[in-house]
Parts: C-alpha cells; structure tokens; sequence
C-alpha cells in the first residue's frame, strides 16, 4: 500500500490528472488487497454513486453563480456592503467581509469569491491607504463563509455523501457564517483602531438607488431558501429555480449576451465534469473500504485509542482542516468522509452539526498557510508576495479557528435553525 501511495504521489507531481490517480490507484489496490474478483463489479457502483437525485442540484447552483458572476450582480451587492458598513472605522474592511456574506447567495465557492474580492476591493483598500498585505489578507480570510452560509456546493457534496438532508444543512451554516463574519469584523475593527483606517461613506443621494439597485439580487437568495426552508421546493428543484432567476436579474443589471451564457454554460461542464469525475473514481476506493470493513476497523482502532465524542471530534477538526490545506474540497470530501464521519455518527454525533464542522474545516484550510488555494488566488491576483500574505494571514486564521472550535463544542449553534424549521430532532 506504501508503494502505491509513492506512485501516486509521483503520478500527481508529474501532472496527471487527480481522477485518473484516483481511479487508477483504486483499481491497483483491489490486485494488492487481493480483491480481483470484484473489479467486475465497478461499474456498477460508480454508477450507483453518482446516481443521486441531490447532485443534479449541484451543476444548477453553480450555473446560477456562474450566470450572476457574468452579469452586475455583484457590482450591486458592493454597493450595498458600502452603504451599510463603509461609514464604520476602517470600512472598507468591514465591507470586505460583508460582501462575502452577499455573495454566499451567489456562487457558494469560497475560491470564486477570493478572486472576485481581490479584483474590485483590494485595489480601493490600497488607494484608502491600507496595506496592502492587510487587504489581501482580510479578503482571503472573510472569502471561507461563501461556503458556509447557503446555498453551498460543499454541503450539496456532504449531504451526498452521507445520506444527509441538503434542506437541514443549508439553514445550519447560517449562524455559524454569520458568527464568523462577526469574528473577522470584530478582529478588523482592532486593527483599524491601531492602524488609523478611516470610514468611507457613500453619498446621501445615491442611498436610495444603492438599496434598489441591490434588492433583485438579495431576493434570490431569500427566494430559493425559503422555499426549501418552507418544504415548498426541495433544494434540487430550488437550483432550478436559482438559474431561472439569475437569468432574470442578469438581465435587469445590465448586458449579458448569449456568449456569455455560453460562458457560463461552458463553466458549469467544466467544473461538475471534474468534480463527478472524481465522485467516480472515489466510488472504486469506497467499494474497497466498504470489503475490507475499513470504516468499522478505523472506529475500533481509534476507540481503542480514546477518541470518542469530542475527543473524536477534535481530531476530525485536525485531519480536515490539514486536508483542506491540501486537497481540493471535492476530493477530500470524497477521500475522507465515507471513512470518517461514519464513526462519529456512530458515537452520538448528529451528521447535520458534523456536515457544518467538516465543511468549516475544509474552507478555512483554504485560506490557511503554507497551501491553501484561497491563499494562492489573492496572492495571484493582487501581485502581493506570497509568502508575505502567509504571515500576515495568520491572525485572521486563528480567529476562524476560534470560531471553529466554538461551533465545534457548542453544537446549538448550527442546530438550533433545524431543529425549529423540524431538520433535526
């Protein structure tokens, strides 16, 4: 097993595509496991795998962003995060994170956000007098709670994956988003206080076309959740919905043609192609897992360790915030989910309060040092040095650990919003 791992490891470094190793990996350890005799077998459950009525919704979210992020969606939910926060000491900062909760509606990809932030903010922070260091920092940080707050590409991924409700999901990342959103504001206005940032204000006159401007775009959101929240669509057919929507008011923010639709069409083949790609070949190693009772040997032995509960938990926190560093969020859910969240379920954990812990761990491994891919996003696109960005990230990290761990502890946090609209018991 050593020396496939090697292979693969040198198989990645030489550019091979993940699902290819992933696949190819898979059916090796099948020979070394002495398993050949189910290889026949394979088809048939990647098929299994991936014929799940809940992932058709995951290519509709992420057309739907795809579509909003060609149109002037975004320029709209700025304006807006200006208004309500830029006029606060050290605004921009403010509304940096602010945006990002906006655009949670929107595109639920903490990497989307990361570029997106850096291309239209971090330049303005520079101009305000921030560092710039600062600004690209803060906007690595604040772009983890895309994924957090709904509708959310990761947790359509979870819920896949562990049989889980989408809906009960959904409405739980919202406290712990907006709890971490809190955190990094909190940690922004101490380091405006020291630095000397000023506010920023917007114009009395333009407040009103600001709001108005705004408003189509807030309502989406609100629209495709509340349906699911109220049982009126379920989060597949809310995604149907979503695109019909972004499609609506990307015609109302300004042009958007059919080449960018085709755009945004080409996108979404792009992404969900890989992503069920390696849904795919992830399927082959869980069937192994699955002959060889991996996941009940891995509870026995890490209960003989004394990992149980929350010492178990602690440790999940451990493994998947280093993944997240890593691994893509896709292929560390696939990899690392149907082996681990098993045992905690096993052991008392609710898998809605475990699907926000593993979906927070995997988006602040994304902004954190020395690999994370929000990191390398910002740092590309703002010119600021990389390891510089490290370093002056670190802060915000910890914070977002903070905020991990209390969510972590304290389960009422995501569960209270399920357990009232009747998601968990």
């Amino acid at each position: 097993m050593i020396l496939l791992l090697a292979i693969a490891a040198l198989l990645l470094a030489g550019g091979v595509a993940l699902s290819y190793v992933i696949g190819a990996t898979a059916v090796l350890s099948f020979v070394a496991a002495d398993r050949t005799m189910f290889l026949a077998a394979i088809p048939q459950k990647i098929v299994a795998h991936i014929d799940n009525f809940t992932l058709m919704s995951m290519p509709l979210f992420i057309l739907a962003g795809e579509i909003m992020n060609r149109s002037g969606v975004t320029q709209a939910l700025l304006r807006l995060a200006m208004l309500m926060f830029g006029g606060l000491r050290g605004g921009l900062g403010h509304v940096n994170v602010a945006t990002s909760v906006f655009f949670a509606g929107i595109s639920g990809s903490a990497v989307a956000d990361a570029a997106s932030l850096s291309n239209m903010l971090v330049p303005q922070m520079r101009k305000e007098g921030y560092r710039d260091t600062y600004a690209a920092a803060i906007t690595a940080a604040s772009s983890v709670i895309g994924p957090i707050i709904p509708p959310s590409i990761v947790m359509i991924f979870y819920g896949a994956l562990m049989g889980t409700s989408v809906a009960g999901l959904f409405v739980a990342g919202f406290l712990p988003g907006l709890l971490l959103a809190a955190a990094l504001m909190l940690l922004n206005a101490v380091y405006s206080r020291r630095e000397g940032y000023a506010s920023q204000s917007t114009p009395m006159s333009d407040k009103r076309a600001v709001i108005r401007d705004a408003l189509p775009a807030l309502l989406i959101p609100v629209i495709i959740i509340g349906g699911i929240v109220f049982g009126i669509v379920t989060p597949t057919e809310a995604a149907t919905l979503s695109v019909f929507c972004a499609l609506i008011v990307g015609r109302l923010y300004g042009p958007f043609d059919r080449a960018g639709l085709f755009a945004a069409f080409r996108r979404t083949a792009v992404l969900s192609g890989s992503i069920f790609l390696i849904l795919s070949a992830v399927a082959a190693f869980g069937y192994l897992a699955g002959l060889q009772q991996l996941p009940t040997r891995m509870a026995e032995w890490l209960i003989g360790l004394g990992f149980d509960g929350w010492t178990y938990l602690l440790l999940l926190n451990v493994v998947f915030l280093i993944a997240g560093m890593f691994l893509e969020v896709p292929v560390a859910l696939a990899l690392l989910v149907p082996l681990l969240a098993p045992t905690a379920v096993t052991m008392g954990v609710d898998p809605v309060h475990l699907g926000i812990v593993i979906c927070l761990n995997l988006t602040i491994g994304m902004a954190s040092p020395p690999f994370g891919a929000c990191l390398i996003i910002v740092s590309t696109v703002t010119g600021v040095g990389y390891w510089r960005l490290c370093r002056a990230v670190i802060p915000f990290v910890l914070v977002e650990i903070v905020i991990l761990l209390i969510v972590t502890y304290v389960p009422g946090i995501s569960m209270v919003l399920p357990r009232l609209f009747g998601y968990a018991g």
